[in-house]
């Protein structure tokens, strides 16, 4: 059971990725459940189905464990962009990033993960390290207490959220408190369902995938962007705190949208279970989200180069820009997650090797 319950959150994570780099794409792989609309809210859930209940009693391990997956790979790429835009500045005359000073290499990070264009996906790694600390402080203060009490104290930190970025100024500080309280209903939410949901309740009958797709009908009520070109409806912007419609819309957005993404697991599971490319891309997200925009960024410069365009334009778009986007949304699409989850893949093996010949 354990191992089925694993290769099912990895199959859900390579749902995730793919919700995330299709929503830089600007399309969504779910139709009426728009990426931009709970994506990342997804990849919180997850980390909250993966939280073991052994780390309440094992704080220092949790810590390391969480800076050695999380922050020293961040780091070692925040180094390998900064030299690969440093490069592309010479090549477009432009710095793709923030200026090179300790507070935007070594603060930034936590405050908002821009420092870098290339890498500014990485920002949900940062803010996942400090929402896991924060839970766990959390859980241990809150385990004594009934499931239900403890699940309405997380549910008004997220709602309270999205209540403080819209009626107080989002200085810096208070962008990482907004992100963090919203970030942090999801992973309980995500611990909630492995702990009491999962084995004992069946929540992906017809009557749910009724009742859910009513509810995001009506939640449709609240789009106010149809034109692809701009983007999609129903999106907030965690990173900025940015949530444009009344405060419980992007709270049941989120839900509806991860429960979708469960039940289309559910669904296809039987039928992509032994498929080898989707269980690689679930285990190497980090290095698909480290590394989408620069795949993305290689394979503009080459359509580019194919029509004669000088590199020099590329400097007059956002990092986001792609090529003739009609017609090359989807080969994008298709090239980034094969040649990153690849890359992801060969990266693992590296580090493997490395590491056995130091133990050796």
């Amino acid at each position: 059971m354990e191992k089925f319950f694993t290769n099912e959150m990895t199959l859900l994570k390579a749902l995730a990725i793919m919700l995330v780099v299709s929503g830089h794409l600007e399309f969504s792989l779910l139709g009426i459940f728009p990426p931009y609309s709970f994506q990342i809210a997804l990849f919180f859930f997850i980390s909250g189905c993966l939280f073991k209940d052994k780390y309440l009693d094992d704080v220092t391990q949790f810590v390391k464990k969480r800076v050695k997956s999380l922050l020293v790979p961040y780091y070692l790429y925040t180094v390998f962009y900064l030299v690969v835009t440093i490069v592309i500045a010479k090549l477009t005359g432009k710095f793709w990033g923030m200026p090179v000073t300790l507070k935007n290499y070594i603060l930034t990070p936590f405050l908002n993960g821009h420092e870098l264009d290339l890498s500014c996906p990485l920002w949900f790694v940062t803010q996942l390290f400090m929402t896991l600390m924060v839970f766990l402080f959390l859980l241990r203060q809150l385990r004594n207490f009934n499931k239900y009490i403890i699940l309405c104290v997380f549910v008004i930190l997220g709602i309270s959220a999205i209540f403080l970025s819209k009626v107080l100024p989002l200085t810096p500080v208070l962008l990482l408190v907004v992100r963090t309280m919203f970030s942090l209903l999801f992973v309980y939410l995500g611990y909630f369902y492995t702990h009491y949901i999962k084995d004992r309740h069946d929540i992906f009958t017809v009557k749910w995938f009724g009742a859910v797709i009513v509810l995001q009908a009506v939640l449709w009520l609240f789009n106010t962007d149809y034109d692809p070109v701009q983007g999609i409806g129903l999106s907030y912007i965690l990173v900025w705190a940015q949530f444009n419609t009344p405060f419980i819309v992007p709270v049941l957005t989120s839900v509806t949208g991860i429960w979708a993404s469960l039940f289309a697991v559910k669904i296809f599971y039987p039928y992509l279970k032994d498929v080898k490319f989707l269980q690689d891309m679930g285990n190497v997200t980090y290095h698909i989200m480290a590394n989408h925009l620069f795949v993305m960024y290689l394979i503009t410069a080459f359509f580019m180069y194919l029509n004669g365009v000088p590199m020099t334009e590329r400097a007059n778009h956002d990092i986001y820009w792609i090529y003739d986007p009609v017609k090359t949304t989807y080969l994008y699409f298709v090239l980034t997650m094969v040649i990153t989850t690849y890359t992801g893949v060969g990266l693992r093996k590296l580090k493997s090797y490395i590491l056995s010949h130091i133990a050796s």
